[in-house]
């Protein structure tokens, strides 16, 4: 196997439902010790939404994320996978306005 992000010890692919079940473990202890800043739910899935806005950020021509994310509609990859704050917003207005 190659390509993958998460293995295993054995160097075999780690399933959704794994990854699930460890993001879930990791998440529980870190907000049993850190209750003054839980961390959100996180799972598998968010790791896509994190690379695509990251992307994002960095300037990606956005038909190449299209098409790395494997989105047959450029409004799947801008308007449910991007998550820009308002802090994004204001950048993008300082370089217009100088």
């Amino acid at each position: 196997f190659k390509d993958y992000i998460f293995l295993n010890r054995n160097g075999r692919p780690i399933s959704e439902r794994i990854l699930a079940a460890a993001l879930r473990t990791i998440r529980k202890r870190y907000n049993d010790i850190h209750e003054d800043a839980p961390l959100p739910n996180i799972t598998p899935h968010s790791f896509r939404h994190m690379f695509c806005s990251n992307m994002v950020n960095a300037n990606m021509n956005i038909k190449a994320l299209q098409y790395i994310m494997g989105h047959s509609d450029i409004g799947v990859t801008l308007n449910t996978y991007t998550h820009l704050q308002f802090e994004d917003a204001l950048e993008e207005m300082k370089k217009v306005v100088g």
